[in-house]
């Protein structure tokens, strides 16, 4: 009997040793007692770790406060690896990443005479404080459950926003780019005039997989579900090429206050986005659209004067294209963009294609906008130092006016457009911007080609009324972290010697000024804008109209062309998944009666030949009509990958005319409409 309570006691230190868990061990812990080696590991990694990470500069120069959590795990075969690090900064992760790959190689964690993998958490405290505590996961209050849904939607987002470090163009939409502009507004010295910005130039501001991640769902484990809820249709990843497509739709269904049954928006949208290596990038969408719409906008789209209508066509739909009949009161519009990116090095980026390009900081721009029709362009943006150089060559078709060589052929035009931004300062930023135009149907002329700002005296040296040329200027100052004030000016043919005398009809000119709140009274994520927008008569008209500033039979400026003032103001909040918008518009425009040839300055498609007279010209003068338009939108995000979201509107319309005109009919809308869509674009029916 003595033998064997010798034998357990004996026995019993081993058995108790075998189950303990002991912690990994660093060469310096090598002979501590098995109690002192917790405390050795924990507080060798805290040493490691802080010798060697260095705060990025965007964290500094943002004066960032918070917490970054680091949850990493020393393998069973002794080497840490980062299983997840939960910051809003991309630079964050990367710097944690550099900083744990020097860490050596050390014994790893054993259990029952078992190597085995052991997880822990770092929180790192901004400003940096050593003094914090690393503990073991299984150890923290944070249930299991939870950790796996971090690292679940790490890794869903890791195989899902495979575009999220391309050179692709984010589709711009006004409401989804204030969040890009708020980062890169608190981030001194950037430039936000020249849209759309592309994925790898936000993401130096703003961390667009952790904004996206928190809208995945890991629970979900069926292939639908996740098609739904989290990823794109079909998606593929290999060492030298990605690509993902996605069927996509925008249907809406609504009535208005008119005689119409209903208005409606069916689109069905083929979306393919890929990637070549890591400088070359491309992009193809097509729609196929039917649609009708409330009264005034089938007015328009069916209505317009021979100046401006479509030949061989129904029709044209504002912003998207050449209309066809279709049924009842409805219309067909087909509509396709594409686009190639290719960046050469850290400064350049080129892009040729079909789409639209936005040259502005407002809701709109009369330097260059987004209302009017895709059109082929190329593109060369050139970033460094404090300068930002965007050039942007188009042949632009219009379809109202026949070419010269064929009368069924749509009459072509090209145009150069360069805008330099310059921060001056660290809060004041200026730009230059020139735009030369020219007929179609001497060809294009390589000459403008020419990527050099100021070259006015191209257009000038090919004749008289050979072309046409306007120039401009931005301003932009940041008042603080908060508020942005930006403005424009554009100048197109305005006549010095005449100043003194306004009513002339050579005073061409149009202006704006504007402001943005960002976190408006200190509510995350409210933000205000107000806009104020003004175009004296005949401003972008031409004598020979082939050579306005337009596009597709509507203006490549401002949606209302020219010969109006207007007042925008705009609200949006977001919630987690939702989003509120609130758009109010006010302005005086003065139109052309439809029975006359007279030109009051208001169509830029009629030729200023016609012109009401050399002085004496008002704003809003001919057929004034007062406007109002209210505009609230609300929408639940649906999948992030694609951002398909449900949505629900209602717009008031208040237009008053002196003359009531078919494209142009008297009365007040009233216009409720759902469905559900994916925010490609801006539509801009606030007219």
């Amino acid at each position: 009997m003595l033998k064997k309570y010798i034998f357990l006691v004996l026995l019993f230190p081993t058995i108790f040793y075998a189950q303990t868990e002991r912690y990994p061990v660093f060469d310096v812990c090598k002979g501590a007692d098995i109690t002192n080696i917790e405390d050795c590991f924990l507080s060798t990694t805290k040493k490691h770790f802080f010798a060697e990470f260095k705060t990025p500069p965007i964290v500094e120069n943002e004066n960032y406060s918070g917490v970054a959590t680091v949850l990493f795990m020393v393998t069973n075969k002794g080497e840490f690896k980062i299983i997840y690090v939960n910051t809003p900064y991309e630079a964050i992760k990367k710097e944690v990443e550099r900083a744990f790959n020097v860490f050596p190689k050390i014994s790893p964690a054993r259990y029952n005479n078992h190597d085995i993998e052991m997880k822990f958490e770092l929180p790192i405290n901004f400003p940096i404080v050593r003094n914090i505590e690393v503990k073991k996961v299984s150890e923290t209050a944070e249930p299991k459950e939870d950790l796996f849904a971090i690292v679940e939607k790490s890794r869903i987002a890791d195989s899902t926003f495979l575009e999220h470090n391309s050179q692709l163009n984010i589709p711009f939409t006004h409401q989804r780019y204030i969040d890009y502009e708020f980062a890169m507004h608190k981030a001194d010295g950037t430039h936000t005039a020249s849209k759309p910005y592309t994925y790898s130039e936000v993401n130096k501001y703003f961390d667009l997989t952790e904004n996206k991640k928190k809208f995945l769902k890991p629970e979900i484990r069926t292939w639908v579900g996740n098609k739904i809820w989290n990823e794109h249709l079909m998606q593929v990843k290999k060492k030298d090429f990605w690509f993902t497509l996605d069927f996509l739709v925008d249907v809406q269904l609504g009535k208005d206050n008119s005689d119409v049954s209903y208005t409606y928006n069916n689109s069905r949208i083929l979306t393919v986005n890929g990637g070549l290596g890591d400088k070359i990038s491309y992009s193809a969408t097509v729609y196929e659209s039917q649609g009708r719409f409330a009264d005034y906008l089938n007015s328009y789209i069916s209505n317009r004067s021979v100046i401006t209508r479509p030949k061989n066509s129904e029709g044209l739909v504002p912003g998207r294209g050449k209309a066809k009949g279709f049924k009842e009161d409805s219309f067909d519009y087909p509509v396709a963009e594409g686009y190639l990116a290719f960046k050469p090095n850290k400064f350049m980026q080129f892009q040729f294609g079909n789409g639209k390009n936005f040259i502005g900081d407002g809701y709109r721009s009369f330097i260059l906008s987004d209302v009017s029709s895709p059109t082929t362009y190329l593109k060369m943006k050139v970033d460094f130092w404090k300068l930002q150089y965007t050039n942007v060559w188009m042949w632009n078709t219009e379809p109202s006016i026949s070419a010269l060589s064929n009368p069924n052929e749509h009459a072509r035009k090209y145009i150069a457009a360069h805008y330099l931004s310059l921060n001056i300062t660290k809060k004041l930023n200026i730009g230059f911007f020139e735009t030369a135009i020219s007929s179609g149907e001497q060809g294009f002329d390589a000459g403008f080609l020419n990527p050099v700002i100021f070259y006015r005296s191209v257009e000038f040296n090919r004749g008289e009324d050979a072309g046409n040329a306007i120039i401009g200027l931005t301003g932009k100052y940041k008042l603080n972290d908060n508020i942005s004030l930006y403005s424009q000016l554009v100048v197109d043919e305005f006549s010095v010697g005449n100043l003194n005398d306004l009513g002339d009809w050579r005073n061409k000119f149009a202006y704006q000024i504007g402001a943005k709140y960002f976190n408006a009274f200190n509510v995350d994520n409210l933000f205000l804008q107000l806009e104020y927008n003004y175009a004296r008569p005949y401003t972008f008209a031409h004598k020979s109209p082939v050579l306005n500033y337009g596009n597709y039979s509507q203006p490549m400026g401002h949606l209302w062309g020219a010969n109006f003032y207007e007042a925008v103001a705009i609200a949006r909040y977001t919630k987690d998944r939702w989003s509120f918008n609130g758009k109010l518009t006010l302005g005086k425009k003065g139109f052309d009666f439809e029975d006359e040839s007279v030109s009051y300055g208001g169509n830029i498609y009629q030729s200023y030949e016609d012109r009401f007279g050399d002085t004496g010209n008002e704003l809003a003068q001919g057929n004034t009509a007062n406007i109002f338009i209210a505009d609230f939108q609300g929408s639940y995000l649906l999948n992030p990958s694609n951002n398909l979201s449900l949505f629900g509107s209602f717009m008031y319309r208040k237009f008053n005319p002196k003359v009531a005109t078919t494209a142009y009919p008297e009365g007040n809308t009233v216009w409720l409409s759902a469905g559900i869509k994916a925010d490609l674009f801006n539509w801009y029916k606030d007219f």
